[in-house]
């Protein structure tokens, strides 16, 4: 008797998630469709294309997304076997509050490591074939960096020159075997600068052992400097934060790949950040669940599945504020950037053991 209740409870829990996450799903590709359509809309590609390159990303969106989606789901569902006299049949066959509890809260932490280790490497494949695609098509409108085997690829339009910047490696913040093309409106070579290295901390880019080759009547005159400055649009940062998409990581390139990654040039912070990140993605979804089961299981009485979802809401944004906050303090150095991903799982935990001690007594 036990798995068959079991077997039912979790059937139709997950059929309610499913149907948040179509919805969610749905809702995703409308908004995600027009900004696509907009992007396409000068170019000949197939009417298809963009709804192929939105079904596609939509994913990853989800994947950030999800634990809302558990918590509406859990609460949709627990509001309806509440209101069914369900949950009263559950504990005159001797489910308790704190076993229903742990059943739901189990199974979103169960599916949150099912997430991270098959449907993380899906999406990240996903999202990287996504950028790929369309950088090959925005390369003619505004993609002016580019990063491949043959090092970093940079082309800055100015006022009145062309600028092409390769280098064969970073280093931290800086650039190794740097090589400068300025080129004139009729893309004809006016200067080509050499150099070993370039810190680009700033946008005032200072290069190391420099050789410069300046056109002057069909001949180029050599010139040689310890030290060299230019100015660019683009410094360390900026790069930086066009190739440091997270979406583009999985959960298991960040545990076996990791220094493989830094060793590409991705920033080790950057990298522990999101492994964290997505660390407590598990812990984020038992909570949010037992959440849901607190504000919904503290009593038995058939009430409005609206009014709950009001509260459910403003729940999801305090949460969800809290998260961004902890996150902003560590970012600005104000406490460890761990804990301030870890932060917000530690108050929640405290707040859901209250919780769960209010709910055990009914």
């Amino acid at each position: 008797m036990n798995k068959i209740i079991l077997n039912y409870l979790l059937i139709n829990f997950f059929k309610y998630f499913c149907v948040v996450l179509l919805i969610i799903y749905g809702f995703g590709i409308i908004l995600n469709l027009f900004e696509e359509i907009e992007f396409f809309k000068k170019m000949e590609v197939s009417f298809f294309f963009p709804i192929f390159l939105t079904s596609i990303f939509v994913p990853s969106m989800i994947l950030n997304l999800l634990p809302f989606i558990v918590f509406v789901s859990s609460m949709l569902y627990l509001i309806k076997i509440r209101n069914n006299k369900d949950l009263l049949t559950l504990k005159i066959n001797g489910f308790s509050n704190m076993r229903i509890f742990f059943i739901f809260s189990i199974t979103s932490f169960l599916l949150g490591c099912i997430v991270l280790i098959v449907f993380s490497p899906i999406t990240s494949k996903m999202i990287k074939f996504y950028e790929k695609t369309k950088s090959q098509y925005a390369r003619d409108i505004d993609h002016l960096v580019a990063f491949n085997k043959n090092g970093l690829w940079i082309r800055e339009n100015l006022d009145n020159e062309k600028r092409i910047i390769t280098a064969t490696k970073p280093e931290g913040s800086n650039l190794v075997n740097v090589e400068i093309f300025q080129l004139d409106k009729k893309f004809s070579l006016k200067r080509k600068i050499l150099s070993k290295t370039a810190d680009i901390n700033n946008y005032n880019w200072i290069l190391y052992d420099v050789t410069i080759y300046e056109a002057k009547n069909s001949n180029f005159i050599k010139k040689e400097f310890e030290r060299y400055e230019i100015n660019s649009i683009y410094n360390y940062e900026k790069i930086n934060n066009l190739f440091n998409n997270v979406n583009t990581l999985s959960f298991l390139d960040l545990i076996f790949n990791f220094n493989h990654l830094k060793n590409q040039g991705y920033n080790e912070q950057f990298l522990k950040e999101n492994l964290h990140l997505m660390l407590i993605l598990p812990f984020f979804l038992f909570l949010m669940t037992s959440i849901a089961s607190i504000l919904t299981m503290h009593t038995l009485k058939k009430s409005e599945k609206l009014k709950y979802l009001i509260v459910g809401l403003v729940t999801c944004i305090l949460i969800y504020y809290l998260k961004d906050l902890s996150l902003a303090l560590g970012k600005t150095g104000r406490i460890s950037i761990i804990l301030s991903i870890w932060s917000p799982i530690i108050a929640l935990s405290f707040f859901t053991f209250i919780g769960l001690l209010q709910i055990n007594e009914k």
